[in-house]
């Protein structure tokens, strides 16, 4: 699968995607397709602060359990709840309907510094 050109990555499989005034987050279909079947989701509540490089939950599979870390730092405005009851879109669907948080602030600059899926990608050669 490539990686979505309107994404930045960071070294830690985590994507962030511009949309309005907000940023997407999730986990890379690398990340994911590492951790097997995803089982368990827990992330923030709503309002929360996150710090970039920070963790700010946790994703669970039948293989392990991984802490996600915060590829921007602001505020969080929303978390897909259809996580709680249906995990596996993480696995299915990474970049669409398995994103986890929507977050709203000082994303500017931490944004354009990540790799975008060009880097990423060349990245993921070096890590295999």
């Amino acid at each position: 699968m490539s990686n979505p050109t309107d994404c930045r990555y960071t070294r830690e499989h985590e994507w962030v995607r511009k949309d309005g005034d907000t940023y997407l987050v999730g986990i890379t279909h690398y990340a994911q397709d590492s951790l097997g079947d995803v089982v368990f989701v827990e992330l923030p509540e709503i309002g929360a602060s996150i710090s970039e490089g920070t963790s700010f939950g946790v994703v669970e599979s039948v293989k392990a359990a991984s802490d996600l870390y915060a590829p921007i730092s602001g505020e969080i405005v929303e978390v897909n709840e259809r996580l709680r009851d249906e995990p596996d879109l993480v696995n299915h669907h990474p970049y669409e309907a398995g994103w986890m948080l929507r977050v709203r602030g000082s994303a500017g600059s931490s944004f354009d510094g990540l790799m975008d899926a060009y880097a990423y990608a060349a990245y993921l050669e070096t890590v295999h």
